[in-house]
């Protein structure tokens, strides 16, 4: 099994790509300087495999490459990920 994380601009959000098919996304508001996570959405066929975390670890990496943004995580899925994995938490702050 081979996992994507790509950005689609034009739909605001972060799709998550199983063997190339779509199995997840995180959508998102732009506000100013910020990015804020509005919500997370995964497969249900798929939801116990840990792909919400790829998701939200390929988003997170995606934003820190690409932009200056500070992420809000509204989301709560988000939220909880960012609060176990303290070396994302710096994108908080930014």
């Amino acid at each position: 099994m081979t996992t994507e994380v790509l950005h689609d601009p034009k739909m605001n959000r972060y799709e998550l790509l199983v063997d190339g098919v779509g199995a997840g996304e995180v959508d998102y508001q732009i506000r100013d300087d910020t990015i804020v996570l509005t919500h997370t959405e995964i497969d249900p066929a798929q939801r116990t495999s840990g792909l919400g975390g790829e998701l939200v670890r390929g988003a997170l990496n995606l934003i820190r490459a690409d932009t200056d943004y500070r992420v809000v995580p509204s989301c709560t899925f988000v939220a909880a990920w960012i609060t176990k994995h303290p070396d994302y938490q710096d994108l908080l702050t930014r």
